[in-house]
């Protein structure tokens, strides 16, 4: 296969993801834009969390939340549980991999909070235990996921399940459903026009 039939293999196959996760997760979408801004409104924290490229969609997002997407506007609380190398490397040490994220969710997560979980496989024991933890303190849930969602489908309070075995495709989607639901989120805190100022 050529160069330039392998770019277009790659684009077709993000096209193909993309106009089925818009016709089939336009419900799901529109109920994490909710659960997202009632959290917010609520005075709660997005808690984001993954592996691998997952941990870096994590990390991209509260970003977004904490400084800023399309428009001028307050803060919003968010945290990445992936980025603090000393804490995460002190509890893989002393308690385990798999603890990572369920440490900082006990230490941190209050009941009113969403933590969402970016996940391609839903397999990740480190992201199932996150979301027991976060049950047990009445946080809400949320996963990310593709390849029919794995375990951690039914450990959350609402799963999207991008309908696709690609890891690459699951993550382009993950992230650009997470640009539409926090633009949907400032729009209704600001306004619909970008770059406004609150």
């Amino acid at each position: 296969m050529t160069t330039r039939a392998s770019v277009l293999r790659h684009f077709a196959e993000h096209a193909a993801v993309v106009e089925r996760v818009s016709t089939e997760l336009l419900d799901p979408i529109s109920e994490l834009s909710e659960l997202v801004l009632n959290t917010v409104r609520a005075g709660g924290t997005l808690l984001f969390c993954g592996n691998g490229g997952s941990a870096a969609d994590a990390q991209h997002l509260a970003a977004e939340y904490v400084v800023r997407f399309a428009r001028e506007r307050r803060p919003i609380a968010a945290i990445a549980l992936t980025t603090d190398t000393s804490l995460l490397t002190a509890a893989a040490n002393d308690h385990g991999y798999d603890t990572i994220f369920e440490r900082q969710i006990m230490a941190l997560g209050r009941a009113g909070d969403l933590l969402v979980l970016h996940s391609t496989s839903g397999e990740s024991e480190n992201l199932m235990r996150a979301a027991i933890s976060a049950r047990a303190k009445g946080i809400a849930t949320v996963a990310l996921l593709a390849k029919g969602g794995g375990r951690l489908r039914a450990e959350v309070d609402l799963a999207l399940v991008i309908p696709t075995d690609s890891t690459a495709r699951a993550q382009e989607v993950h992230l650009t459903i997470g640009h539409i639901v926090c633009d949907l989120v400032e729009a209704a805190i600001v306004g619909s026009n970008p770059e406004t100022t609150t």
